[in-house]
C-alpha cells in the first residue's frame, strides 16, 4: 500500500519555512538517507518504491509541498524503516519479515536473517532530541490517545487526504499514527494506518493511536517491558480521565481513611472496623473512578 503522507495541521507553513531554510537539496538529500523513494529490500514479493518528485522538477511550490509531506507517497515499511532510524541513535537498519527458517527435524537454521545496517543518517545528539519531541506528542499533543501510564511512548500523528485521478479526494483521508516505546530506549516500533473510516472524525490521534496503544500493551506483556524511570505525567484535558495512585489503607480504621478512598468506586465484603485487604494494592496507578475490593474485619 502507498499513501499520502500530508498531514493537515496549524504546523504546516512552519515545516514550509523550515523546507526553505534547508533548500531543496539538503531536504531531498535527507529524503534520501532515510530511504524514501527507493525500496527497503524487505523480503517481501512486490515492494514499492513509493513518490517522490525529481529534483530536477521541485521548484518552490514542491519544495513546500514536500516539506509538510503533500504531493509524496511513501509505504508504510519505509515509515517504519525511517522512524526506527531517527529514534533508535540515527542508523537506517535493513527491514525483515522473517528472523529465520529452521530445518524442523535438525533444528539446522537454513535462512537467518541479522541485523544489517545501511548508513548513518542523523547523529545520536540529534536523534534524542527527535525521540523527546515525539514523546511529548503523546504526552501533551495530538497523539495523547496513545498514552500508556508508567511507559515513555513517543509518536506521531498523520491525517494524510487521498488522491485519484491526479487530484485530492473530498473528505476521504488515510488517518494514522505511528508510535514507540520506551522513548528513551525504543523496543517496539507500531504503525496503524485506517483508510476511510466513516462517522469519525477525520484524525490520526482520535482515530489510530487507540488502536496503536492497544497494540503497544499487548507487546509490553509479550515482551515483558518494565515501566520506565521518569515516566512523564500526562497533559490531561477536562474532559479526560486521570490516572490516580491507590492509598494504603490496609490494617487501618475504615473510619479514618474513607476520605483517601473518595474518587474510587470502592466494593466492601465482610464486616468490621478495620481493612484488611485491598486490591489493587497500594501504589498501583489506575484511572479515576476505578473500583477498589475492601475486605473488612476486626483485629
Amino acid at each position: 500500500m502507498i499513501q499520502n503522507v500530508a498531514v493537515f495541521t496549524r504546523t504546516n507553513p512552519g515545516f514550509v519555512a523550515l523546507g526553505q531554510r534547508l533548500g531543496k537539496e539538503k531536504l531531498f538529500g535527507y529524503i534520501d538517507k532515510f530511504g524514501f523513494g527507493k525500496k527497503t529490500g524487505i523480503d517481501l514479493n512486490g515492494e514499492a518504491t513509493g513518490i517522490i518528485f525529481n529534483l530536477d522538477r521541485v521548484g518552490e511550490v514542491e519544495l513546500a509541498t514536500t516539506a509538510f509531506g503533500q504531493g509524496v507517497s511513501v509505504t508504510p515499511i519505509q515509515q517504519i524503516t525511517a522512524v526506527s532510524a531517527a529514534i533508535n541513535g540515527g542508523t537506517l537498519y535493513k527491514p525483515y519479515i522473517v528472523k529465520s527458517i529452521t530445518e524442523p527435524e535438525t533444528n539446522v537454521s537454513i535462512v537467518e536473517n541479522k541485523k544489517q545496517e545501511v548508513r548513518e543518517v542523523i547523529s545520536k545528539q540529534t536523534s534524542q532530541k527527535v525521540a523527546m519531541a515525539l514523546e511529548s506528542v503523546v504526552t501533551n499533543g495530538t497523539g495523547r490517545n496513545a498514552f500508556i501510564d508508567g511507559y515513555r511512548v513517543g509518536g506521531k500523528t498523520g491525517t494524510a487526504q487521498k488522491v485519484k485521478d491526479g487530484a485530492y479526494m473530498s473528505g476521504n483521508y488515510i488517518l494514522s499514527f505511528i508510535g514507540f516505546l520506551p522513548a528513551d530506549n525504543p523496543k517496539v516500533v507500531v504503525y496503524v494506518a485506517i483508510d476511510n473510516p466513516k462517522g469519525v472524525v477525520q484524525y490520526g490521534g482520535t482515530v489510530a493511536a487507540p488502536i496503536a496503544k492497544a497494540i503497544l500493551e499487548d507487546c509490553i506483556t509479550a515482551l515483558n517491558i518494565e515501566k520506565s524511570d521518569g515516566a512523564s505525567e500526562k497533559n490531561y484535558q477536562f474532559w479526560e480521565k486521570k490516572y490516580v495512585t491507590i492509598p494504603n489503607v490496609v490494617n487501618q480504621k475504615l473510619s479514618d481513611v474513607k476520605g483517601s478512598l473518595q474518587g474510587f468506586e470502592v466494593q466492601y465484603t465482610g464486616s468490621g472496623d478495620y481493612i484488611l485487604f485491598q486490591s489493587p494494592s497500594a501504589g498501583e496507578r489506575v484511572l479515576e473512578g476505578s473500583r477498589i475490593r475492601i475486605l473488612l474485619g476486626d483485629k
